[in-house]
């Protein structure tokens, strides 16, 4: 295999295929599920105190209103101990967030891709903040937060989303994702069908699979056909060889750079040197290579006939929020064929579509325009909720 292509196995990977593995039911959340429990009115630090600065000691001197670029801090803002519950054993974890804007407003929750940071949102926040009370956080597994040597599934990343709007939000909240946080958002949404919670959702290129019209219940010829225990583990060990290669290539700052302005077609002067940092400095941690290895064969296929059997049709048909397509219409990786899928799929009373002169980070190459686009959409599901 090329070295320009091992650039890509990880991203693209992720991007075309999404899985629901069965083998990581072990797993579940400390709340599992939405609960209007009291640890979410101990746990919204500062929520009380309407100020123009975050609560988070690390953004006291950060003044969103006259500042439009949220600082790189390398350290992460504020922790949040995440509380779960692995193959029966209880785990805390430190997850990265950070919060900005009036308590008192309606709450948005911004969910990064593969390989970024809640940094990615860097010219979104400062600016969303002067309406909204925003949050954002750390996945897992990337940027400043713990990457423990677990199983990462879709579940992994919903619950963590759920128990963060439960434990730290504490109020309804409209969630919006890029790439595989889009994916993490729908999920979260779909998860809350039965609960107020979840007040609106955007998808920002968000990945994840559909199924095949083609197939029955979206179930493969290869269904029920196993592979040869001795070809299983040789292309096992190939793939893990192969998935540590790309690590090393992909991780160095000129392969960022270079997966990074791929991605960016329309204004490739917002890669910057603060980005690639971001992104290639949580790669430095010795636990990255591993919990890069099983983020990518956790979400790359969902058994032996390597079919996912989470699908973003599902996922549609169990939400019911109002659903906003925020489209770059540029991406080489998902493109806008994905968003006129799901536009077929959920109910057009429910569903607003904007497409952006961008990629497949449209909120950080365009973010006026993507801003805008949010404000509107939130301020159009509050003003609905408030004549009902």
């Amino acid at each position: 295999m090329k070295m320009s292509s091992l650039l890509m196995v990880s991203m693209v990977v992720l991007l075309t295929v999404i899985d629901n593995d069965k083998t990581c039911s072990a797993y579940r959340s400390s709340s599992n599920g939405f609960s209007k429990s009291e640890s979410s009115k101990v746990a919204t630090v500062g929520a009380a105190k309407k100020s123009l600065f975050s609560p988070l000691p690390s953004l006291q001197e950060f003044d969103y209103i006259t500042s439009d670029r949220l600082p790189w801090i390398e350290n992460g803002y504020g922790v949040w101990k995440w509380k779960t519950v692995n193959n029966g054993k209880e785990n805390a974890h430190d997850v990265n967030y950070l919060e900005l804007g009036d308590p008192s407003k309606p709450a948005l929750l911004l969910i990064h891709g593969f390989g970024a940071s809640s940094y990615h949102f860097r010219y979104n926040i400062p600016e969303l903040a002067r309406d909204f009370h925003v949050y954002a956080f750390d996945k897992l597994g990337f940027g400043s937060s713990a990457k423990p040597i677990m199983e990462y599934s879709p579940e992994v990343w919903r619950d963590q989303t759920v128990d963060f709007i439960d434990q730290v939000i504490g109020k309804p909240t409209t969630v919006a994702g890029n790439s595989i946080g889009g994916l993490t958002a729908l999920y979260t949404a779909a998860s809350a069908k039965d609960e107020p919670w979840i007040t609106g959702c955007v998808l920002l290129n968000a990945a994840g699979r559909f199924k095949d019209p083609n197939e029955s219940n979206g179930n493969s010829a290869q269904t029920g056909k196993k592979t040869n225990p001795l070809v299983k583990g040789l292309l096992a060990t190939i793939k893990r060889a192969v998935i540590a290669l790309s690590f090393i290539v992909t991780k160095q700052p000129a392969s960022i750079e270079k997966v990074l302005r791929q991605v960016y077609p329309v204004n490739g002067d917002m890669v910057d040197q603060e980005l690639i940092d971001s992104i290639q400095v949580p790669s430095t941690d010795e636990n990255a290579p591993e919990v890069f290895y099983r983020v990518i064969t956790k979400n790359s296929g969902g058994g032996d006939d390597g079919k996912p059997t989470l699908y973003v049709d599902d996922l549609l048909a169990q939400a019911q929020c109002p659903l906003l397509l925020c489209w770059g219409e540029e991406d080489p990786w998902i493109r806008p064929a994905a968003a006129d899928r799901i536009q077929s799929l959920y109910p057009a009373t429910r569903t607003k579509r904007v497409n952006i002169a961008a990629g497949h980070c449209p909120h950080d190459e365009a973010p006026a325009a993507v801003n805008a686009a949010i404000r509107e959409f939130m301020n159009a599901n509050i003003e609905k909720a408030t004549t009902k």
